[in-house]
């Protein structure tokens, strides 16, 4: 394997370690994953390689018929990021457990037969028993779907015990109850006895366990009161059934027969059942947008192999192939359009609704949508590394993470159970000793309704579903937070800082002019030296001399000892000659003086805001190339969107004072700062944040990710280098300015549903649990019945659930 990566050209020094999966390459230049991808190919193809990490793994096909992950995660994140192989609920709050969706798009798709099911393929066929055509199999149920398919299950079980419990219980309110005709109250409290029997042991024992592991762990959670209160209820309905006589006449009724609790017991575990169902729906559709992102990728494609065209699943795809894309059918992988040309719909990846021309050397990605012509593309990403597979990814992580605001509610959330208690075995004692006849009813009904309403999941909830609902919708629009605490901190943002080059511009920059200032070297020999240089570099000015040097037939020359300098240019020897190309401060540390009369020619060009990068021969400067970059036209309307938000816009750019200017002022940014090196920005960055400011940065260039890094919230642009990405804490898909603004307004609505959750659970606690312990009372003669405080509290989780998912419907 180390022989093999080590063949291909650039490549110093391979370590391979096939147990970890890892694989260190030292290169002498950019080597591109493509190479090392052919390499394997020839070699059989039983390893990939694959970038950040690198990964090598047998090549299986994958016959899994799961529709999930099979990664599950609590909905609270009581234990931040942590995750668990199996379905259950959480150990610290007892919520059941979410199912995170696969990252990674795949066809899932297993044909067999509708005589001999025990055949399973991956593709479509014939049975080999019988012969008959093979069948799609349907996809598993998802365990999120089983889990809810399982609690309505129990709920209308739980439903059709508990509601003669509750019509028997009553009926006591009616005068010559015709019941009794039939058999004694104290026949008919054994009735209740038996048919709560399956709603406690069976429907609902899962929170009697839940409650259990609270106490014993210390972990207090919302079941630690249901299952106190509910389980106080029915004990002391079994112990007067069983021992009527231990009680004085204050707790029996008329007839002689204890006062028993089993409708209220079995009321309230059954609403608790039904908000648990109400919640595994509702979060069903908190993580919606993860789900129609993962139905974007087709299952089948047409490969092209040896000039036949054939179908197969999109798990066979590898690198290289070519496939053949039809009008209106979605894009199997992310590749280059090789032969022909379309109008893409990217409408699902960026949230632009035109549909975007597409021509031969254009990247297209997975899940968008082909226009009205063909075209054949090459696979260049594939699995887990498409565009669409690494939004998934990036969104389900930033699902499970933690906004800084979420600490009030679980510093909250963690006195909370133990003062609810507190306050119940308080109301008890209290009703006892000043409460009207029966006190002691009175008293036990009040101290459950107490433990019943209290509900620190609404709390706990509050955050985390708005997150969640938040973060895909900001997927959908081309907007992908990698965590909880970009969204926080970009609302209180004040200040933005671009960048130039590919930020406020097209960053598809384009040759003007080649200008030669030496007799000996005429524009060709400076062209020659400039294109030869830029070929070894991937600055996005490069790519336009380049691109310009193939136009003019100007064939390039080897160049010796390449060197990028950051923010300045490059260097390199060619012929024995020393060259560099770039800004001033390039000329100053190749050693090479530009002349004042240099200065002023060029300077007619900076004034019109094109870019002029100077060459120098063996530290003489003979010439130099004008690059103009046309300024994206939604930038003006973001620029004006963004300081109407009351947000200062500063360009940070490595190019010269006047072209800065000219843009800047073309922009009406509110300041600019030009000549800025990597580690000025990031200077200037450290210098605002001190004096006070919240600073969010913009880029999408290597030069720009320490500042990004530094920032209070880096932005990068999706068209931008992964350096850049990885830097930030956004990432733009589209790369466009206008997307900053849909961060923003996204950021702004997601903090404001948080607020509110956040208010109204506070406000539900603060005022039920007094209401419940009877504070009425005195002054209406109104009391909470248990059941009502039962059916409050599963509504108030659900509430702040539905809440979360008003964010669907929000304009960004």
């Amino acid at each position: 394997m180390e022989q093999l990566l080590s063949a291909v050209e650039g490549v110093r020094k391979v370590e391979v370690d096939l147990k970890k999966g890892t694989a260190v390459i030292d290169m002498e230049k950019h080597v591109p994953l493509s190479s090392f991808q052919a390499v394997l190919e020839n070699d059989g193809g039983h390893y990939s390689i694959h970038n950040e990490p690198m990964i090598f793994k047998e090549m299986k096909p994958s016959v899994s018929n799961e529709s999930g992950s099979g990664i599950f995660y609590c909905p609270m994140h009581c234990e931040g990021d942590k995750t668990y192989s199996k379905p259950g609920n959480c150990p610290v709050c007892g919520m059941d457990l979410i199912e995170q969706p696969r990252a990674v798009v795949s066809s899932n798709q297993i044909w067999t037969c509708p005589m001999h099911p025990e055949v399973i393929k991956d593709q479509k066929g014939t049975c080999p028993i019988c012969g008959m055509n093979l069948i799609l199999k349907k996809p598993d149920t998802s365990a999120e779907d089983k889990v809810f398919h399982e609690l309505r299950r129990k709920f209308r079980l739980s439903v059709l015990f508990t509601l003669p419990i509750f019509l028997i219980a009553m009926s006591e309110m009616i005068m010559n109850n015709p019941l009794y005709d039939l058999m004694p109250q104290k026949s008919w409290n054994w009735v209740q006895f038996f048919l709560s029997l399956p709603v406690v042991f069976y429907t609902t024992w899962m929170f009697f366990q839940r409650a259990y592991r609270s106490i014993v762990s210390w972990n207090l959670n919302m079941f630690t009161l249901i299952g106190i209160g509910s389980g106080v209820a029915w004990l002391f309905s079994l112990f007067g059934l069983l021992f009527p006589d231990f009680f004085p006449d204050q707790f029996k009724t008329e007839s002689g027969a204890v006062h028993v609790y089993f409708e209220a017991a079995t009321v309230i575990l059954t609403l608790v059942l039904l908000g648990q169902l109400l919640e595994a729906r509702a979060h069903s559709k908190t993580n919606s947008a993860v789900k129609e992102l993962l139905k974007l990728a087709p299952n089948i494609a047409v490969r092209i192999k040896d000039g036949v065209e054939s179908e197969v699943s999109i798990d066979e795809i590898q690198l290289g192939d070519l496939l053949k894309v039809k009008p209106g059918e979605k894009i199997p992988v992310d590749g280059i359009i090789t032969d022909g040309y379309s109008s893409i719909d990217e409408s699902m990846i960026t949230g632009e609704p035109v549909p975007v021309s597409k021509v031969v050397g254009d990247q297209v990605s997975s899940g968008t949508i082909n226009g009205n012509q063909s075209f054949i593309m090459r696979a260049e990403k594939v699995g887990a590394e498409t565009l669409l597979s690494q939004i998934i990814q990036m969104v389900n992580n930033a699902s499970r993470s933690r906004a800084p605001i979420q600490k009030l509610a679980d510093k909250v959330s963690g006195y909370f159970v133990p003062i609810v208690v507190l306050v119940s075995v308080v109301t008890f004692a209290l009703w006892i000793i000043w409460g009207p006849d029966p006190a002691f009813v009175y008293a036990l009904t009040n101290g459950i309704a107490v433990l019943i309403i209290a509900c620190p999941c609404a709390l706990g909830l509050a955050t985390p579903m708005s997150v969640m609902v938040g973060v895909g919708k900001g997927a959908q629009n081309g907007v992908l937070i990698k965590n909880a605490e970009a969204l926080e901190k970009l609302d209180k943002v004040d200040t933005l800082i671009v960048d130039k080059t590919g930020t406020l511009t097209e960053g598809k920059p384009s040759v003007r002019i080649v200008v030669s200032l030496n007799k000996e070297f005429d524009i060709r020999d400076i062209l020659l030296y400039i294109v030869s240089l830029n070929t070894n570099s991937e600055h996005p000015l490069a790519d336009a001399t380049v691109n310009y040097g193939k136009e003019q037939n100007i064939s390039t020359i080897k160049i010796e000892g390449f060197n990028a300098v950051t923010g300045k240019g490059v260097e390199g020897i060619a012929n024995g000659k020393k060259l560099a190309l770039g800004n001033p401060q390039m000329m100053l540390h190749s050693g090479s003086d530009i002349t004042e009369s240099m200065q002023m020619e060029a300077l007619s060009y900076q004034e019109k805001g094109k870019t002029v990068s100077f060459l120098s021969v063996d530290g003489n400067v003979v010439g130099f190339i004008v690059i103009g970059d046309k300024i994206k036209q939604s930038a003006a309307k973001a620029i004006k969107d963004l300081q109407q938000k009351g947000i200062r816009v500063i360009m940070f750019t490595g190019d010269n004072e006047v072209t800065a200017s000219s843009v800047a002022k073309d922009l009406g940014l509110d300041d600019f700062k030009a000549g800025m090196l990597p580690q000025n920005k990031m200077k200037e960055v450290e210098s605002m944040q001190n004096e006070g400011r919240l600073v969010a940065m913009a880029g999408d260039g290597i030069n720009d990710a320490p500042a990004l890094a530094k920032s209070d919230v880096g932005i990068a642009m999706g068209t931008g280098t992964d350096v850049a990405i990885e830097s930030a804490m956004i990432t733009l898909v589209k790369g466009d300015l206008q997307g900053v603004v849909k961060a923003r307004n996204l950021s702004h609505a997601v903090m404001r549903n948080i607020k509110q959750n956040l208010f109204f659970a506070l406000v539900y606690n603060t005022l039920g649990v007094p209401i419940a312990a009877g504070l009425l009372y005195p002054f209406f003669g109104v009391l909470l019945s248990p059941m009502i405080a039962a059916l409050a509290m599963s509504f108030s989780s659900v509430s702040v659930i539905s809440n979360a998912l008003r964010l669907r419907g929000v304009k960004i």
